[in-house]
């Protein structure tokens, strides 16, 4: 009795904690439960300022993150310095973009000419960013950002333009590396097609009239759609509500999936996200028995946009609190829907490299598009797709206390920390607008795997056999250790992250491969070296750098880059 008044006593405590705390903001800390706001994950304030919103960004395979935001903001905080105002956008003479170097928490100046406003971008197999689109004079530009050595990057290190590459304008577009190393562009704004980069022998633009089908009147809901590269060499593409088997090399649709069940949108602007869940790789070279699972999280209701954009004053509508996973190898696949803590537009969704999937960011009411959010939801869910019970498979972790909402973004580092930054939901930069001003500043999320006391469980990769040339279909060993005596328990998995490119709720690219372990030996007290065999084929794993991950317990390593 006296245990269970204590934790009664306890728990009322917590809660009238949390209330006052709650009724102090207009923020949404998650659940209203208070015993479930001290889950995991800790927050680290990187830069309060780097100049400029964090709209889109890249991690390269040397440690640099390429950050940028839109040319015509007018001046950013972040000036060039005066060699370089030559090169600058013929707006001003301050930056719109900046490589940030993890290692160092630094960051400099890059040039941009073309407008980036809301554009999309890929890394080509040689570890190039291959940035594309945009708005105004940007609209068919294709930038490139070739990674380059040296102290915060070699100052030569800088975007390479061409204004008028595309064949099509390309604003709200998607993109995918594909198996033979190009790029798939698809849709965009009154773009309903696709292309590649580099362009196509012959036509060059290839009309998709599932784009036209997808778009409301009004409203629209089917820019950036979801992309994902399936195990069986074929895209799958998701816009609005409804998702297609697309054969990009004979230009045809292969089969049209259920629609997603809910009535809720889900694609720009009421904008959600989408995660190709892991890949197990079982190491046979049929590539069709590779299961793959696709998941689609957030958004909002029909007429959402409408009523935040263009009605006086803004009405914001709960968002979409649905999640659904369909296994699109199944014969005939179902979405089967789960339900989030809380309402969530405008979420990213991030794998980690133990294959959970991190959802961060975003507005519980309202939709994408200036000033047509409010109630910013402060606190990342952790979803747990393995877990059998499904009333067990969302976690609430630790909030931070920066608003992230129109124009944020995030990505995943090597060392397990996720980046995130960005928020500017306004026509320019607006440092006085409340409760959301432009917000400058990076931070980043640790998950609790990166707690202290799993110190002694967390491998260290030593080496990596054939790391700069990993070849398809061939065994390779990694060498680990394990710092805490008597604590592997045998069970290592090694994985591969494809780093991706995020903007606006979408990691394009995204993608983890669980790879196979044949045999784990163990070479001292604490070093083991486990036998993996390599990807399959380019269709499980496009071409390109992946960062490593050994996973032992739950807990990963530091990643290691390596190339396919």
């Amino acid at each position: 009795m006296k245990e269970e008044r204590f934790k009664k006593n306890l728990y009322a405590l917590v809660l009238s904690f949390f209330s006052f705390f709650l009724c102090s903001t207009s923020d949404l800390l998650l659940p209203r439960s208070p015993l479930a706001i001290l889950a995991g994950g800790r927050w680290d304030l990187l830069q309060p300022s780097v100049g400029i919103s964090a709209m889109h960004m890249q991690l390269l395979h040397n440690n640099k993150v390429v950050i940028f935001d839109r040319t015509d903001y007018g001046p950013s905080n972040l000036p060039l310095p005066p060699q370089m105002c030559r090169n600058a956008t013929v707006f001003d003479c301050s930056a719109h973009s900046l490589l940030y170097d993890v290692a160092s928490n630094t960051f400099r100046a890059l040039t941009l000419r073309y407008d980036t406003w809301c554009s999309s971008g890929s890394l080509n197999a040689s570890g190039s960013l291959i940035q594309t689109g945009g708005y105004g004079v940007g609209e068919r530009a294709v930038r490139v950002f070739t990674p380059c050595d040296g102290v915060g990057g070699s100052v030569s290190c800088d975007w390479v333009e061409n204004r008028a590459y595309l064949s099509s304008r390309r604003w709200y577009s998607t993109n995918q590396i594909l198996p033979d190393g190009r790029i798939i562009i698809v849709g965009g704004r009154r773009a309903f097609s696709y292309e590649f980069y580099p362009k196509n022998p012959g036509k060059s633009v290839f009309y998709l009239r599932f784009l036209a089908e997808t778009r409301d009147p009004k409203e629209e809901n089917n820019l950036y759609p979801f992309l994902h590269l399936l195990p069986d060499g074929n895209l799958f593409i998701f816009a609005n509500r409804r998702s297609i088997l697309f054969d990009f090399v004979n230009h045809r649709i292969v089969k049209e999936f259920p629609v997603i069940p809910g009535g809720d949108k889900r694609n720009y602007p009421s904008t959600g996200s989408s995660v190709l869940l892991p890949l197990f790789l079982t190491g046979e070279n049929n590539r069709s028995k590779i299961a793959a699972e696709v998941m689609v999280c957030g958004g909002a209701p029909p007429g959402a946009f409408l009523k935040a954009a263009r009605t006086i004053p803004k009405i914001f509508v709960g968002s979409s609190r649905t999640c659904g996973r369909l296994k699109v190898t199944d014969r005939n696949p179902q979405w089967v829907m789960e339900q989030m803590p809380s309402p969530r537009v405008m979420p990213d969704m991030l794998l980690l490299p133990n294959g959970n999937v991190l959802i961060i960011n975003g507005a519980a009411n309202g939709t994408a598009g200036w000033e047509d959010a409010t109630n910013a939801v402060l606190n990342p869910i952790l979803y747990l797709p393995d877990e059998p019970d499904p009333t067990r498979r969302f976690e609430i972790l630790a909030p931070t206390r920066i608003p992230r909402m129109y124009h944020s973004a995030s990505l995943l580092l090597p060392d397990g920390r996720v980046l995130v930054g960005g928020s500017n939901p306004h026509r320019n930069y607006n440092f006085t607008a409340r409760p959301y001003p432009t917000e400058l500043s990076l931070e980043a999320y640790l998950p609790r795997y990166l707690d202290p006391q799993n110190a002694g469980v967390r491998p260290t990769i030593l080496t990596v056999e054939l790391a700069g040339n990993m070849l398809y279909g061939k065994a390779f060993s990694v060498t680990f250790v394990i710092p805490a005596f008597g604590m592997f328990n045998g069970e290592v998995s090694v994985r591969l992250v494809a780093p991706s490119f995020s903007t606006h709720s979408t990691a394009m690219n995204q993608r983890l491969l669980v790879l196979r372990v044949r045999r784990v030996a163990q070479l001292s007290v604490f070093a083991y070296k486990a036998d993996v065999d390599g990807p399959t084929n380019s269709y499980v794993a496009p071409p390109g750098y992946y960062m490593m991950f050994v996973v032992h317990r739950g807990i990963p390593s530091v990643g290691i880059w390596v190339r396919l």
